[in-house]
This record gives structure tokens, C-alpha cells and sequence, in this order.
């Protein structure tokens, strides 16, 4: 019995000193793809015309989303941004801002703003007469910063609006046609477009 015993208490000893002898190596964990890097540029860096295009993005981000989330402000960012690049509109920035078009509705023709707030008196007045400067106003002045942010970082951005072209507040319903829902960010809606037509009426 003591035999038997011993026997097994040196198979025990010997297991533990193969086992001790192995090494293990834990296996890396997977890595997620870098993300690309965003660059800040100032202000003061920047052309004056691409100065002129900030201040028009900055202001529609402003007047348009300033209470929303910073999501909701890149979401106006991108409305803008996308509509530069579509057909359907302007090719710049401050064109794409200020569009007016023309509504006809039973024999009443009006000219409406693309963005409403630039066909508000007070806002307008505002944006004509550069009331809004990055040294009197701390939420322009982030506000424009984080405009220039989006504009050279744009192509790097994942676009939260799905590509949207269009979106209007939670609070009104406007009945557009020709549009699908994208996604709802903060208080605004967001649609892309189907391709047939770039009037909205309300």
C-alpha cells in the first residue's frame, strides 16, 4: 500500500514538472483598423475664400442646430456638405446656404429660403452685418470651430444623416414628397432624396 502510494505521489511530482515547463503565450487580441487621422487647421490659415465658406457653415450650423447635440450639429454639417456635392444644388457652401427657390401653389407664386432662417429678418440681419464674430460670441466661436473641423476632415467623417439632403424639425410636418426617412438626431428628421425632384414645399 505504501508502494502504491509512493508510486503515485512521484507520478504527481513528475506531472507537475512537465506542466511547469510549458509556456504559454497569450494570444494577441485582434486590433481594430486605425482610425484616419483629423487635422485642426486655424482659422487664420485658411484662404479667404474658404474663410467666407466657414462663416457660412458656421452660421447655418448656428441658426439651424445650435441647441441640438454636437451630433445633431454635424448632421446639419453634413445636410450642407452633401448638397454641395449633389446635383440638385449649389456647388458651394455659402450657395447652397443662401438658395432661394421659387414655390408655386395654386396660382400663388412665394420665394422660400432652402435653410428658413436665412429668410428670418432677424437672422438674416444678423449674418449680413457679421454680428456674429468668433471674439464676441463663445458658442459661434465653437460652433466655427467645429466647422472648419468638419470641412477638412470631411471626407474622413462618418455621416450620421445617411446622406441626407434634407430634414426639418420634429415639430412640424411639412408633407414632402419624393423623400425618404434616414434618420431622427436630436430634434431634426432626416431624409435622402429619391431622385425625382429637389422641390420641397411646405
Amino acid at each position: 500500500m505504501q508502494a502504491f502510494i509512493l508510486k503515485v505521489q512521484v507520478l504527481t511530482l513528475i506531472c507537475l514538472i512537465i506542466f511547469a515547463g510549458f509556456k504559454f503565450v497569450k494570444k494577441p487580441e485582434a486590433q481594430a483598423e486605425p482610425l484616419p487621422q483629423k487635422i485642426t487647421i486655424p482659422y487664420t490659415s485658411l484662404s479667404s475664400k474658404v474663410q467666407k465658406e466657414m462663416i457660412c457653415l458656421a452660421e447655418n450650423i448656428y441658426f439651424e442646430a445650435r441647441n441640438e447635440p454636437i451630433e445633431g450639429m454635424y448632421g446639419v454639417a453634413f445636410v450642407t456638405m452633401n448638397r454641395v456635392h449633389s446635383q440638385l444644388f449649389p456647388d458651394t457652401i455659402c450657395g447652397v446656404v443662401k438658395q432661394k427657390t421659387k414655390v408655386e401653389r395654386i396660382g400663388n407664386k412665394r420665394v422660400v429660403c432652402q435653410f428658413s432662417w436665412y429668410c428670418e429678418r432677424k437672422p438674416k440681419y444678423i449674418s449680413q452685418n457679421r454680428l456674429l464674430t468668433k471674439d464676441t460670441n463663445e458658442v459661434y466661436n465653437e460652433i466655427l470651430q467645429l466647422a472648419i473641423f468638419f470641412y477638412v476632415n470631411y471626407e474622413r467623417m462618418k455621416d450620421p444623416t445617411h446622406g441626407a439632403l434634407f430634414y426639418h424639425a420634429d415639430y412640424v410636418n411639412p408633407r414632402w414628397r419624393n423623400v425618404t426617412k434616414t434618420v431622427q438626431i436630436g430634434r431634426h428628421i432626416f431624409y435622402q432624396s429619391k431622385g425625382q425632384s429637389n422641390e420641397l414645399t411646405s
